[in-house]
């Protein structure tokens, strides 16, 4: 039998079908979830309103999960803590349209998270926002909120708005953070700065991961040549939004002014030697253990190239976030997933 022949175009154009069929799904997946994000912030305002209107206790709540239960046996979502749930989903979210343009954007248990970890709207937005924009999971989400990494957010004392272009300065600020948690590395506060690097290069995924997006990690103890002379920087990494190399300086003492200047060095040489055309100015980062941000300032005042100074922190010095009375998410799941595997009410066994 002789092989069918594919026209000439054949192998792209279902390439561009494979496409359009993989976004269209992912569309849909996102409908699909606006809706149940809109159905449970509706449940949960009628909710609050009845029991605001007519004193509802708990026990209406009992009975309204078990006969949704019945009435819908295919959903798991009917749980007497996820009906808690969608009551504070509507308490914390009172606009509609918030809830449509942000929560409904991110799956049920990303908002479950946002609601019983973070205890202010504008905090609760930030969150929804960046986990939008970045595609976090839900692991990815907690560990953030853990770190108050909205707290931390372009707090690094910068040079960049007199050394960077406007648009790229406002991105390189917000890309660094201050402090750094390096508590995952499991090093005492006297570590010394090789062990540092050493630990941070082992547990790489981690790192980049408290860098934040868009680091891609180039190399340790980067060799650079000037002149004959050999110099070796700690850590290179370049960065996919701002389009330019990002060398880290680890300090485990105080910030020097002296500090500045040899980081400013470094930043020269990848700029002459590393850096393609098309990328933008090399931005450093020096992470000591303490900084005065006035000397800090000071020092990156007289300094050519962009830089960023931040302290790290070996051993974790940030509060735990707020932990609120309502289930812990992997409670809830654990919930749902017995009421999926229980029998139906037709069953006999039903409650």
């Amino acid at each position: 039998m002789s092989r069918e022949v594919a026209p000439a175009d054949y192998a792209d154009w279902l390439a561009d079908i494979k496409v359009r069929v993989v976004a269209a799904r992912q569309r849909a997946a996102l409908a699909a979830n606006a809706e149940l994000i809109q159905l449970y912030w509706q449940i949960g305002r009628d909710i609050l309103e009845r029991q605001a209107r007519q004193g509802w206790g708990s026990k209406v709540i009992e009975r309204l999960a078990r006969d949704l239960r019945m009435a819908f046996p295919e959903m798991k979502g009917f749980s007497r803590a996820n009906l808690l749930y969608m009551r504070a989903f509507a308490e914390v979210w009172h606009d509609g349209q918030i809830v449509q343009q942000l929560a409904g954007q991110l799956p049920w248990f990303h908002n479950v998270v946002l609601i019983t970890r973070l205890k202010d709207d504008p905090a609760r937005e930030w969150y929804a926002r960046r986990a939008i924009a970045e595609g976090w999971s839900r692991a990815t989400l907690e560990l953030s909120i853990r770190n108050r990494l909205h707290e931390r957010q372009g707090q690094a004392v910068t040079n960049f708005g007199s050394r960077l272009p406007a648009p790229q300065s406002e991105l390189a600020l917000e890309t660094l953070k201050d402090p750094y948690l390096f508590d995952f590395l499991g090093l005492g506060e006297n570590a010394h700065e090789r062990d540092i690097e050493n630990a941070l290069v082992r547990h790489i995924t981690r790192f980049l991961l408290e860098l934040g997006s868009g680091f891609a990690f180039m190399g340790r103890q980067y060799r650079l040549e000037v002149n004959g002379n050999e110099f070796f920087i700690d850590l290179l990494f370049y960065h996919t939004r701002l389009k330019c190399y990002v060398v880290v300086e680890l300090k485990a003492t105080a910030f020097k002014p002296e500090h500045a200047g040899q980081l400013n060095f470094y930043l020269t040489a990848v700029d002459r030697q590393v850096k393609a055309p098309e990328d933008k100015p090399t931005i450093g980062l020096l992470l000591c253990k303490t900084k005065d941000h006035l000397v800090a300032e000071y020092a990156l005042s007289g300094i050519d190239k962009p830089i960023g100074v931040a302290e790290y922190q070996l051993v974790r010095a940030l509060p735990e976030p707020l932990v609120t009375s309502l289930p812990t998410v992997e409670q809830l799941e654990s919930e749902l997933g017995a009421i999926e595997d229980a029998p139906s009410p037709e069953s006999g066994d039903g409650e």
